[in-house]
């Protein structure tokens, strides 16, 4: 497999580092977590303004709808970039998994509504599909969607959205009376529509969503044109046509394609506390002597190093996979990608706080920010353990 690079992946590559370098350095994020109200959300706009311009934006949209379309291999070089600034913005809740799940399920007039004001910055969105119990099961749904005259009528709770409290629109996952999956879009002011917003361990912010007694169009669901509110045509049960059950395939491919983009954030992140473990144990004495010259703490960069190559060898992987093959196969590759992603965030996470001693757990060193966020990371589109799990169940089946 080549795992080489285009010019123009690469031009990317350095796009977002320097992004980064220039608008996100650690004080810039300290800053912003640490801020509240007006002045936090003067930051984020203009942060969020700058990727719109540099085109980051529109990377995964189609070049039909304005954008760029780029793909797995460009949106991990992108994420990577971010993890390794530790970026907190809703880059992979928005312009990652709103924007394909709008791409792969959206009519053409919905595209047209979402994807060019997503690009341009203006509006951002969220992905809101995780519920309690769903972690073995991504399509065990119990948010439902009844149909009620020409629209329907959504009950149910979501949580951990990620980012959703910063959304204007949230696109919500529901189980319809034919038993199959949908996505219907709400605006954040949609009567009925209940947002608890909390802050997340990473810095990036979460809500849950409560759904109570939301009545909605027939045009909110996804693939539903402007002007099709009825849905069906005359002599036209329920279920058949488009089909009630039409969107299972594709939302589990937009949690695929958001895993594979949250693997590459991994690599970033783990380079970052890589990068600052080996320099403070170069500056670190004792005894007389810098630690790193103490054998056994070389071993255990060493090992870190390993963890690090390991992971980024099954990112790759999971970016190469993202959009081919058969679902079982993509699921296999995705499940084991995660693994070995997980385990590299547990063991270099733990190592650097370990070889930083106490200094490793203060807000002051980026460390304990690294370590933050690959705690989170380990834990999201499920943990290591949830991945192994699957992993062995589809090898059975």
């Amino acid at each position: 497999m080549d795992f080489s690079f285009t010019d123009e992946q690469l031009l990317l590559r350095d796009t977002a580092a320097r992004f980064i370098a220039r608008e996100y350095g650690f004080d810039t994020r300290r800053a912003i977590l640490g801020g509240a109200g007006g002045e936090r959300g003067a930051r984020e706009a203009g942060l969020w303004r700058t990727l719109a311009e540099l085109g980051l934006l529109a990377l995964r949209v189609p070049e039909e709808d304005g954008g760029v379309g780029g793909g797995a291999v460009d949106t991990l070089l992108v994420m990577s970039a971010f993890g390794k600034g530790l970026f907190a913005e809703p880059y992979l809740a928005s312009a990652v998994l709103a924007t394909e799940a709008i791409v792969r399920l959206g009519s053409p007039a919905q595209r047209r509504r979402w994807l060019r004001p997503m690009a341009a910055g203006t509006l951002i969105a969220a992905f809101a599909h995780d519920e309690r119990g769903t972690r073995g099961d991504a399509l065990a749904l119990s948010t439902r969607a009844t149909r009620v005259g020409a629209g329907y009528l959504l009950e149910g709770r979501k949580t951990a959205v990620e980012h959703g409290a910063r959304a204007d629109l949230l696109l919500v996952s529901a189980c319809t009376d034919g038993g199959g999956a949908a996505l219907f879009a709400l605006g954040r002011e949609t009567p009925g529509l209940r947002l608890a917003a909390y802050p997340t361990v990473d810095g990036g912010g979460a809500a849950d969503v409560f759904l109570e007694q939301v009545y909605l169009p027939a045009s909110a669901r996804l693939g539903e044109g402007e002007g099709e509110s009825e849905g069906e045509s005359e002599g036209e049960s329920e279920g058949e046509g488009r089909g009630e059950g039409d969107a299972a395939e594709a939302l589990l491919a937009v949690l695929d394609t958001g895993l594979a983009a949250v693997c590459g954030e991994a690599v970033g992140v783990l380079e970052r506390s890589l990068e600052a473990t080996v320099e403070y144990t170069r500056t670190r004495t004792q005894f007389g002597a810098p630690i790193a010259t103490f054998q056994v703490l070389q071993h255990r960069i060493a090992d870190m190093r390993i963890h690090l190559e390991q992971a980024r060898s099954m990112a790759y992987l999971a970016a190469a996979r993202a959009g081919a093959g058969t679902a079982a196969e993509r699921a296999r590759a995705m499940s084991a990608a995660k693994v070995v992603v997980g385990e590299a965030c547990c063991f270099v996470g733990e190592q650097a706080v370990q070889l930083h001693g106490g200094m490793g757990m203060t807000e002051e060193l980026d460390i304990a920010h690294c370590f933050r966020c690959l705690f989170a990371i380990e834990k999201r589109f499920g943990s290591t353990q949830d991945h192994l799990a699957r992993f062995a169940r589809l090898l059975a089946a």
